[in-house]
């Protein structure tokens, strides 16, 4: 699975192939084909299997900041990143090869039916959540940032040596947690004040 899933990272569904994914596991091709089955099953697998676990974090973040008090669009922002941001600083580069499948995944619609299972659940609580901030803002002002936000969130993850390469600064990525969250919110309010 680890391999599939650094290979599906580095070149997408329609470029990965099983004997790529064969040769960075060290085992036959038949193998994969056993254990993981077509090549879309596996994919639909190796992204499926963070899935969980990252909707967990987020919703216990969630949860622990509701019962401190009102929730604010910046603290809501933070209960959404701050999980993935946490797993990808001290969760290895597997976590960094999940957001460019989470951004591949994104941006191609045949991937609609993965998507629905694996992250709207979680996307829509958000977005609930935002909305109920917004309540004279219509839920697709809000939906459309919110999806902006994702993909500024998979930006910093996938291309954070950009920002270090321009800015001549860290490239760390906790220590971009509140300007992703800044930016994202003056977005989203401002849409949703429009």
């Amino acid at each position: 699975m680890d391999a599939a899933e650094q290979v599906f990272a580095a070149h997408g569904f329609d470029g990965a192939s099983l004997r790529d994914i064969a040769s960075e596991a060290g085992v036959q091709v038949a193998l994969v084909n056993h254990h993981g089955g077509t090549k879309e099953e596996l994919f639909w697998r190796v992204v499926a299997r963070r899935a969980d676990e990252l909707s967990a974090a987020r919703l216990k973040a969630l949860a622990a900041r509701k019962a401190r008090g009102p929730l604010t669009l910046r603290s809501l922002l933070e209960c959404f990143f701050g999980p993935y941001l946490e797993k990808a600083e001290v969760g290895g580069t597997h976590w960094f090869a999940y957001a460019r499948l989470v951004a591949i995944v994104s941006a191609d619609p045949r991937w609609r039916a993965l998507t629905a299972h694996c992250f709207d659940p979680t996307a829509n609580r958000f977005v609930s959540e935002i909305c109920a901030l917004y309540p004279q803002a219509p839920r697709q002002t809000i939906s459309a940032g919110f999806v902006y936000s994702v993909s500024a969130m998979l930006a910093l993850l996938t291309s954070r040596w950009r920002i270090g390469a321009l800015g001549q600064g860290s490239s760390e990525i906790s220590e971009h947690l509140d300007e992703l969250v800044i930016y994202c919110a003056a977005g989203i309010d401002a849409a949703a004040r429009r």
